[in-house]
């Protein structure tokens, strides 16, 4: 599992160095044809592994711990321009959440979770092994469609 959080890890460092080398307005520009935005689609990552790993496994009661998931889960869309202290916060939770996960696997948090199916694909997630190995590719998906838009400024 070691390699599987340091994978995480890496992907969103890199993730970070995208964000970095931008502009706050660069962050925040939806090109015309598309209906999201850089910052959007990192904060997406951010939010939604906390969500797959302590909400939907049963872990968490509801997804209200976790710090802006009304502004980035899925089906939502930028209504606001991102600050950059904001930029700030998302780049610090994007790691220490995952720290935070790793910690927590280590104590058997995630021991007896309750299976679901992914809402994008309806596949069923068993494990906490399976979720986090389905966030690498998703943090990834996310990665790529930034570095798309990145290609829009």
């Amino acid at each position: 599992m070691d390699q599987i959080f340091d994978f995480i890890i890496n992907s969103r460092t890199a993730f970070i160095k995208l964000v970095d080398s931008l502009t706050i307005e660069q962050l925040n520009k939806i090109p015309d044809g598309y209906n999201n935005n850089i910052i959007w689609n990192f904060g997406h990552i951010v939010v939604s592994t906390q969500t797959l790993c302590y909400f939907r496994t049963g872990i968490w009661p509801d997804a209200s711990a976790v710090k802006f998931n009304e502004f980035y889960r899925k089906d939502t869309k930028p209504t606001y321009m991102v600050t950059e202290a904001e930029v700030a916060e998302l780049k610090a939770m994007a790691l220490v959440s995952i720290e935070n996960i790793k910690a927590d696997y280590a104590k058997g948090t995630f021991t007896n979770i309750t299976p679901f199916l992914t809402s994008t694909y309806g596949v069923q997630l068993n494990s906490i092994e399976e979720v986090l190995i389905t966030t690498i590719g998703h943090d990834n998906v996310h990665f790529g469609y930034a570095s798309a838009l990145k290609k829009q400024l």
